[in-house]
């Protein structure tokens, strides 16, 4: 494959990864702090939606393209900046992986409190706070990711 186009699908889905995380977290994040359940409803819904059209995907993309685009610049695995990009990206993801079934749980959650007309019960807000506790780490892995990409570090 083209190194451009590799390189041009590995930006673009780190793009997509990223941006649907930090918009993801920023809805569901303000959405909560309402307190209006059917609003966050409906944004779990939408959160849990794009985590499965959008996060999975790349999650898988971004590993596939990053090694190809090791492969054709000739860097090798043990280069210090792709190593710790490898450590972050596993961090990230074993992250991401308990709040994809946090934030199908707050669905769930906010869906039958919408639909009984009650406040969200204490499961909701003790999912929450854990989603929040791997949201921080997942965040500042994927920062230091970018860093390491464009920076290289020797």
């Amino acid at each position: 494959m083209d190194y451009v186009i590799v390189k041009w699908l590995h930006i673009l889905s780190s793009t997509f990864l990223f941006g649907t995380g930090i918009g993801s977290a920023f809805y569901l994040l303000f959405a909560t702090i309402s307190r209006d359940v059917r609003a966050i409803a409906v944004v779990t819904r939408i959160v849990v939606l794009a985590d499965w059209l959008f996060t999975s995907t790349t999650v898988i993309i971004q590993p596939l393209t990053g090694y190809i685009l090791m492969r054709i610049a000739g860097f090798p695995m043990t280069s210090r900046w792709i190593t710790w990009s490898v450590i972050l990206y596993v961090i990230a993801v074993a992250c991401w992986l308990p709040v994809l079934w946090l934030q199908m749980k707050l669905k769930q959650l906010s869906r039958t409190a919408a639909d009984s007309n009650t406040p969200l019960p204490d499961a909701y807000w003790r999912y929450f706070k854990y989603w929040v506790m791997l949201g921080i780490p997942a965040f500042f892995a994927f920062l230091a990711i970018f860093y390491l990409m464009v920076a290289k570090p020797a």
